[in-house]
């Protein structure tokens, strides 16, 4: 995407941002007696209708819930209406995206004149009587909610920052904008929805606190300074030569990957080096700060192939540890293999982190628009398509600030050693935000999970009953005979999972909100655990660099020590750390760390005794849009032997 085109998506990104949060804010101060400054009436004002007092309700459940977390008042007022205001936004260009790959009928491009309201209003005439355009509002929340069956970060109603719906004056300016000629070409590109997630912060802001503090004050700093998109040519080259390398080591020089994969580097007269061959459903790809995703989109490009050719290969005997069985066997012909397998690379290959959660928004967003291309190129009908599940995009950021919520729902987990290891976790995430992926999160619960299976075993041993004569376990029991602390949390994590289901449904209104919010951080925080207990084959990134925020310097600095002077060294250290053995890691960071003094511990102990460098660019100046910083990029292999 050429310099001009995305200047026009940045013109267009915050022009309107600043159009909605003005009309938003003007909507919760006029209507819902909330205040920029953090003030916010003791109770709804008797000028709202009932549906007007319920939609308050879930508005200020939000902000409280921020302001359990740790924000001031204005702050959470403030979270909230960018949180309103970019919601709205991504969703309208969702649909502009939809439309240029045929997966909705034209909506938004024409307004109210648009094919599909036409249709929509034939089958129910009355709805286009309806005054102020609500029966258009109708229309596009009908579709919100069928698209949220599959892409429910972005599409889920219930979610409190879709309360306010911009005024018609506002959704008109704002269609005519999305709608202007020179991004009509963009909206067929995978790539756009990640320019508006970077250019919905400016760089004025970014400037700004910079201004005001040498290091990030807090996480959203941490994420707003460190927007700096990928190059497509960077991407392609830490993904080609590590992804790609990996695939031709382990099925040699007969894949066609090496042709595919431009920027893979290696010498021409030496063959690659045999690698245990693995069912490519195995096969794990990280982003640790994955921002709108352009890694993962590009793994999913080269995953297409791997899994045609490791289908093709038939190679007997290379069973998928997720099935237990051959692709062949679970797939006869390429045509069913074809049909699965853009959901199986969501769900089974790829994974992101980031720290920002608009993120999670825009990056299952854009997996799943990309899945969706791919059945089209494969030649699968739309309703052949499977669902796409569960995506492994996750927020970093602590687990509920609320301790009320937390001792109430603590109360309700059994058997009863699960609230300690809760508790354990809640407590041990407070810097997830922070922190992100560096925060060692899984081994502080460590010891907590390895104590309460102990318990557990020791409880059942102890029960008194004779042999024979013990009772038959009730559906729905937790069973942990035989299992290590692996399945332990496994079994722990299903079950919090489904009590913060009930925990979440039985309250209304208000309460409800916050019951829900409750639920949604507490699954986040424990997918965080999940994922950092795992190990991968490949780790890429484009991590922040400079300071850790100062919320966290201390916690950081014990947990880095050879790498503290940098975060980006950090970040390096800890990929390496959740590899398989023999695994790989690409990032392009600065290239300081490769010269500088203060880095010596960071290319002794980390780079040359761990993961020495496979291959290495030194890009300079210019990489990536405004950061002022020298950058490289480069791949690591961990356990590598050098050469003599």
């Amino acid at each position: 995407m050429d310099k001009e085109t995305r200047t026009a998506i940045e013109r267009a990104t915050q022009r309107a941002r600043k159009l909605i949060e003005n009309d938003f804010s003007a909507q919760l101060e006029g209507t819902f007696d909330i205040l920029r400054d953090g003030t916010v009436a003791p109770k709804a004002g008797s000028h709202l209708s009932p549906r007007q007092v319920f939609e308050r309700d879930k508005i200020v459940a939000a902000i409280e819930h921020k302001r359990a977390a740790g924000m001031s008042a204005a702050e959470a007022v403030d979270d909230y209406l960018r949180d309103a205001a970019f919601t709205t936004l991504n969703r309208f260009v969702a649909l502009k995206m939809l439309e240029a790959r045929e997966l909705v009928q034209e909506c938004i491009t024409k307004g109210e004149q648009s094919a599909g309201y036409r249709e929509f209003c034939g089958m129910a005439p009355g709805v286009a009587l309806l005054p102020e355009s609500t029966g258009y509002r109708l229309y596009i929340e009908s579709l919100f909610d069928e698209l949220s069956t599959e892409v429910k970060v972005l599409f889920d109603r219930h979610d409190a920052a879709s309360v306010l719906w911009p005024k018609r004056q506002t959704f008109e300016t704002l269609i005519e904008m999305l709608n202007t000629g020179e991004l009509s070409g963009v909206w067929g590109e995978d790539e756009t929805i990640g320019w508006v997630y970077q250019f919905f912060n400016s760089g004025d802001e970014r400037k700004k606190m910079r201004e005001e503090s040498q290091a990030p004050r807090n996480s959203r700093e941490l994420a707003v300074r460190n927007q700096f998109f990928t190059p497509r040519y960077v991407v392609q080259f830490l993904t080609d030569n590590t992804l790609g390398r990996f695939w031709l080591e382990m099925y040699g020089e007969q894949t066609r990957l090496g042709e595919r994969c431009e920027y893979l580097v290696r010498p021409l007269d030496e063959p690659a080096q045999p690698r245990t061959k693995k069912d490519p459903r195995d096969l794990r790809v990280l982003d640790l700060a994955c921002g709108s995703g352009h890694f993962l989109l590009y793994s999913f490009d080269l995953l297409l192939m791997i899994y045609d050719e490791a289908w093709e290969s038939g190679e007997s005997g290379i069973k998928s540890q997720v099935t237990g069985r051959t692709l062949r066997e679970d797939y006869r012909d390429l045509t069913a293999l074809h049909r699965a397998v853009p959901a199986l690379i969501v769900e089974y290959n790829l994974y992101g982190v980031d720290i920002d959660p608009r993120c999670a928004q825009i990056a299952a967003l854009a997996l799943w628009l990309r899945a969706q291309r791919a059945w089209k190129d494969l030649g699968v009908s739309v309703s052949e398509r499977l669902p796409v599940g569960r995506t492994h995009i996750v927020v970093a950021e602590p687990m509920p600030g609320d301790a009320v919520l937390v001792k109430e729902f603590a109360a309700r987990l059994d058997p009863p050693l699960l609230r300690d290891l809760f508790k354990k976790m809640v407590d041990e995430m407070r810097l997830a935000g922070e922190l992100g992926t560096l925060l060692r999160v899984e081994e502080a619960v460590a010891s907590e999970l390895h104590r309460a299976r102990e318990q557990f075993v020791k409880e059942k041993q102890t029960t008194g009953f004779l042999p024979g004569m013990t009772p038959i376990r009730k559906q729905g029991e937790l069973d942990l005979s035989g299992i290590d602390d692996d399945g332990f949390f496994h079994e722990a994590e299903a079950r919090i999972v489904d009590t913060l289901r009930h925990f979440a449904e039985v309250a209304s209104g208000g309460a409800g909100v916050r019951r829900r919010l409750f639920a949604g951080d507490t699954a986040q925080g424990i997918a965080l655990i999940d994922l950092l207990r795992t190990r991968f084959d490949v780790v890429l990134m484009n991590p922040p660099f400079g300071a850790a925020s100062l919320a966290a310097k201390t916690e950081f600095e014990k947990a880095y020590p050879r790498t503290k002077n940098d975060i980006y060294a950090a970040f390096v250290e800890r990929g390496i750390g959740l590899l398989h053995p023999h695994g790989l890691l690409g990032a392009i960071t600065s290239r300081t760390g490769f010269f500088l003094s203060s880095f010596q511990k960071w290319r002794e102990e980390i780079l040359l005794k761990e993961a020495p460098p496979v291959v290495f660019a030194d890009l300079g100046y210019g990489v990536m849009d405004a950061a002022m910083v020298e950058a490289s990029a480069y791949c690591l292999e961990k356990g590598r032997e050098l050469a003599a």
